[in-house]
């Protein structure tokens, strides 16, 4: 298997990186090597500096049908190489929760399994009329890890969550918006209106979108009071940043402010 060609990144001159799984005609279920390559790329975006925003999104009308379940007789055969296996998917999803540059997900069509808690590790999930999201582990005898049950359980709340995970099942794409699983709906395609949010956010002061991301999630998650240095140090190095400064001075001059995340 070549990931190369399963897994495509592109990065626009407006700093919008877009990963897209590309493996349509198994709706992108993703395979070991996926994972793992996953778990390698969202961290090689997020230290670039010519990028600011990254997508996530799939190729042929669906976003991630989950785990590519066909090789699990090969690679999630016993309970040791299913630890391995669950570690590489994780550390995908991962990879993607604690991104420090912000992360959408476009997600047309099929969004269930893996493809859901990829996309619930994204800070913000984009859909369309196509969209079906669902977590099937209750139909296949499968209990739901920690790290993705504490996503559902963020972006949803309990009841929601326990909604998502007893029934098994797809919901559609209103459905998916009333819980949470969605938090845009687009009129068309939903990795069009993804782009268009990434441009937008891409054009904010990239210091100031790192900090309100770590402020934001250490007090979702219950860190912030051991990470209150570390918080206090962002604020303080964005406010001496020549970002503030351009930021200030284009406000004055009624201009559109061209900031470089310095």
């Amino acid at each position: 298997m070549d990931t190369a060609q399963d897994i495509l990144v592109e990065i626009e001159a407006n700093g919008v990186a877009t990963i897209t799984l590309n493996r349509p005609a198994k709706r992108n279920a993703v395979s070991l090597l996926m994972w793992r390559r996953l778990a390698e790329i969202v961290p090689e975006l997020a230290q670039r500096d010519d990028v600011r925003v990254v997508i996530l999104t799939g190729a042929g009308g669906h976003f991630c049908a989950g785990a590519d379940i066909s090789e699990f007789p090969t690679v999630r055969a016993d309970a040791k190489s299913g630890r391995i296996y669950e570690a590489a998917n994780e550390a995908a999803t991962i990879a993607l929760r604690d991104c420090r540059k912000p992360t959408v997900a476009a997600v047309s069509g099929y969004g269930m399994g893996g493809g859901c808690a990829l996309a619930l590790g994204c800070d913000l999930r984009v859909g369309d009329a196509t969209t079906r999201m669902g977590v099937p582990a209750a139909r296949l005898g499968v209990v739901y890890g920690e790290l993705d049950c504490a996503l559902l359980l963020r972006h949803l709340g309990l009841a929601n969550a326990k909604r998502v995970l007893y029934t098994g099942r797809a919901f559609d794409a209103d459905e998916c918006a009333a819980m949470g699983l969605l938090d845009m709906l687009a009129a068309g395609p939903a990795l069009q209106k993804a782009r268009a949010l990434a441009a937008q956010i891409a054009s904010n002061a990239p210091l100031s979108l790192a900090g309100s991301k770590l402020v934001l999630d250490a007090l979702a998650d219950g860190s912030i009071a051991s990470r209150r240095t570390e918080i206090s140090a962002v604020i303080e190095g964005a406010m001496n940043s020549a970002d503030y400064r351009e930021g200030a001075r284009a406000f004055l001059e009624k201009r559109a402010p061209v900031f470089e995340g310095r």
